[in-house]
């Protein structure tokens, strides 16, 4: 009677984890955290990070170990009131493989939904090249002002240089020619 004991205290931590986690978890969710360092400029980091930047799901993550706590407290309570599991060295294990299949499942279904439900805003710099865009801040001979573009429906700014050095005035069109860094420059459209 005492496996049933530590089946039935598996099933309660996996499922107070899982309730107390959907309850509190807004309250401890990561933030980014924006830094202005000077006009034009500003400097962005964030929690989290795949391979495009999005957030991974971690098949050691608090939700699929709580998944698989439950899962396998309650097939090991299942398994043990039937006749034939009742034996440790049968429902232990089928409760193991079953907790386990459970996990997976839930880290297959999370993975699949950040998969889908992850998209980025973030403009994609490297397509920006011959794109037109307006100065907001005058650009100085030889200097740094900054520009306005929109791409995916987003308006971004950026600084920027003129191409020839030459100076642009607040309001005038452009094409963004090159990125170098985070430096656009820029040409008046040909």
């Amino acid at each position: 009677m005492s496996l049933f004991i530590a089946y039935s205290i598996c099933f309660a931590v996996g499922l107070l984890f899982t309730l107390v986690s959907a309850a509190l978890g807004h309250v401890f969710t990561g933030h980014d955290i924006h830094l202005h360092l000077s006009p034009g400029h500003e400097a962005h980091t964030g929690s989290g990070g795949g391979l495009q930047g999005m957030p991974e799901f971690s098949p050691l993550s608090p939700t699929t170990l709580a998944s698989f706590l439950c899962a396998f407290g309650g097939f090991g309570m299942i398994l043990s009131n039937i006749s034939a599991t009742q034996s440790p060295w049968i429902s232990a294990p089928l409760a193991l493989l079953g907790g386990l299949a459970v996990a997976a499942l839930v880290f297959w279904i999370f993975k699949e939904i950040f998969r889908h439900t992850q998209g980025s805003s973030e403009a994609r710099i490297s397509v920006l090249a011959g794109s037109p865009a307006t100065v907001i801040t005058p650009v100085p001979a030889g200097g740094v002002g900054e520009i306005a573009y929109v791409q995916q429906g987003t308006r971004y700014t950026a600084p920027a240089r003129g191409e020839d050095g030459a100076a642009l005035t607040a309001g005038t069109a452009v094409r963004i020619t090159r990125i170098v860094g985070v430096q656009f420059f820029v040409a008046p459209p040909a």
